[in-house]
């Protein structure tokens, strides 16, 4: 069963991983939380969670104006065969997230370690990342160093990516 926002939030505090969550509306996309970026400053978190043809599955952080082409990042995920988005049910069984929620925070659901983490070193630069906490209506800063020790709190210790270029339109 899924950890609720509130549960993941008792966690941090449990691991003594100090946390500010702001809630503001449902937010599913990265232009629609640029909104809030003078609110929350640091690092804001795209995330992706895709899936390889063996039926591995990897959630991949970035800055949120880094460029991604899913014909090519399987090249920078260390020798991994072509990706695509992964599904809705693995998505809320794996990470107890749906579409629109993905977060580092989801790897607190990943019990049986079926997710491999990725994280941009652009992100990883900021000293202070937002991600929303399995919830798009809050978002919730911690320090980066924090993220990194809750990943392994939980199991997972982060890869890192290159940095990934940000689009042309950011």
């Amino acid at each position: 069963m899924a950890l609720t926002p509130d549960e993941l939030l008792a966690d941090l505090t449990r691991l003594g991983i100090l946390h500010h969550t702001t809630h503001h509306e449902a937010l599913f996309t990265v232009e629609q939380s640029k909104a809030f970026y003078d609110k929350m400053p640091g690092g804001q978190t795209k995330n992706l969670f895709i899936k390889d043809k063996k039926g591995r599955h990897f959630l991949v952080s970035m800055e949120h104006d880094a460029a991604v082409d899913l014909k090519t990042i399987h090249t920078r995920l260390g020798g991994q065969g072509r990706v695509s988005f992964g599904n809705a049910g693995d998505m809320l069984a794996y990470l107890g997230v749906t579409p629109g929620s993905v977060t580092l925070f989801g790897i607190i659901n990943d019990h049986t370690n079926q997710v491999t983490v990725f994280l941009d070193e652009g992100l990883l630069a900021h000293d202070k990342i937002n991600a929303h906490p399995l919830t798009n209506e809050a978002t919730t800063n911690i320090a980066t160093t924090e993220m990194l020790r809750f990943l392994e709190a939980h199991g997972h210790k982060a890869r890192i990516l290159p940095r990934l270029e940000p689009t042309s339109e950011a």
